[in-house]
């Protein structure tokens, strides 16, 4: 049984649409290596239809020469969640299409993991994930940069506890903040 872990750009005002702003503050080896802990321990990708519609034309055609992370985004099973895709594995090989979302499908697909489920972006997704308490790893990568608007991953209204499991500063001035499901 593997464990659901979700990676999420974020700015200190908690948006993670499109997160452009992220190019102002590179792609230091510290934020590389933070990364790749999280894909090195997952056998799987679980993405949202518009995650993977931004992913696949973006890293399909990646080499590892272009970058180190592409042979694991391109070789990895990658499960997308949609309802209104048909075809993922001619857009982007190693994909498929599970259907709407259903808690009860992503816990099969959580229970029947040989490793971690990792999950990018996908913010639809992650707040279904979370509500339904299948998010074991939430990790943050909270950026010293205010937006103002777009996308959050909580948008008003929504109401949620988590437990904190770390706290890395990166070279870039960016907080990784790691979570877990609260206690009790």
């Amino acid at each position: 049984m593997g464990a659901i872990k979700v990676h999420e750009f974020t700015t200190v005002d908690g948006v993670v649409d499109v997160p452009m702003w992220t190019m102002d503050f590179g792609f230091p080896d510290d934020l590389a290596a933070s990364i790749g802990v999280l894909t090195g321990s997952s056998t799987g990708i679980l993405l949202g239809r518009t995650t993977f519609e931004m992913f696949a034309p973006a890293w399909s055609t990646r080499t590892v020469e272009d970058d180190p992370g592409a042979p694991f985004f391109n070789d990895t099973r990658k499960h997308v969640v949609s309802s209104t895709l048909t075809d993922a594995e001619s857009v982007w090989r190693n994909s498929t299409v599970v259907g709407g979302y259903d808690a009860n499908r992503i816990r099969a697909l959580k229970d029947e993991a040989d490793g971690d489920l990792y999950v990018s972006g996908s913010a639809t997704l992650v707040r279904a994930l979370l509500a339904d308490g299948l998010v074991d790893e939430l990790h943050l990568y909270v950026y010293p940069v205010a937006v103002g608007t777009g996308i959050r991953l909580f948008p008003e209204g929504t109401a949620q506890t988590l437990a904190l499991l770390g706290v890395e500063s990166l070279s870039n001035g960016v907080a990784h903040l790691t979570y877990g499901p609260a206690a009790g």
